[in-house]
């Protein structure tokens, strides 16, 4: 598994090794020596989480003040520009971003280390996201800044829901859905 850095140092591109021929691939989406490895420390997992969405959709941006979860994902159908921001205010990096594009097509995974805000928007037709998390999900310690927005094909507008507070939601229906 080959790790590659990005702009917030906890946050990991991860390449797994792909052995193809005209048969298909293989490849190890799971192991966690190798993991520990590429993160710097044994990670446990408590849950796995498997998502479908349209076109249009963009989840997040999530997070847990308590019970934080680490996240590591994936997308095995489909394509989503996954975003990360660092949310933690004792940070060196407090406050940037970092985005990368998975899909079925490249079998990169991104480790989401706890504390962090992350969430996805889907490009393609549909995506599944599959992801392993550290905590379990603890609804009374969840942050956002906005659930679900899908933009209806029919009226090229944006819906948003679930965002995190009304003034957001007040301000996303001034702006036709739109987040600020």
């Amino acid at each position: 598994m080959k790790a590659i850095p990005t702009a917030i140092a906890d946050v990991l591109i991860l390449e797994p090794k792909v052995h193809g021929d005209e048969r298909g691939f293989f490849l190890e989406s799971w192991n966690r020596r190798a993991f520990a490895e590429a993160v710097g420390r044994d990670v446990e997992f408590v849950q796995d989480n498997h998502s479908r969405s349209a076109k249009g959709v963009l989840r997040g941006l999530h997070y847990q003040l308590h019970h934080t979860q680490g996240k590591l994902v994936r997308v095995v159908a489909g394509e989503v520009f996954d975003a990360v921001v660092d949310v933690r205010r004792s940070s060196p990096t407090f406050g940037r971003s970092v985005g990368v594009t998975l899909s079925a097509a490249n079998p990169r995974m991104l480790w989401v280390p706890e504390g962090l805000a992350h969430g996805f928007l889907v490009p393609s037709d549909y995506a599944e996201f599959l992801y392993k998390t550290t905590d379990y999900y603890a609804p009374s310690h969840e942050r956002r800044s906005c659930g679900t927005i899908r933009r209806s094909a029919s009226r090229g507008r944006s819906r948003a829901s679930r965002c995190s507070s009304p003034r957001t939601r007040r301000r996303a229906a001034r702006r036709g859905g739109d987040l600020p």
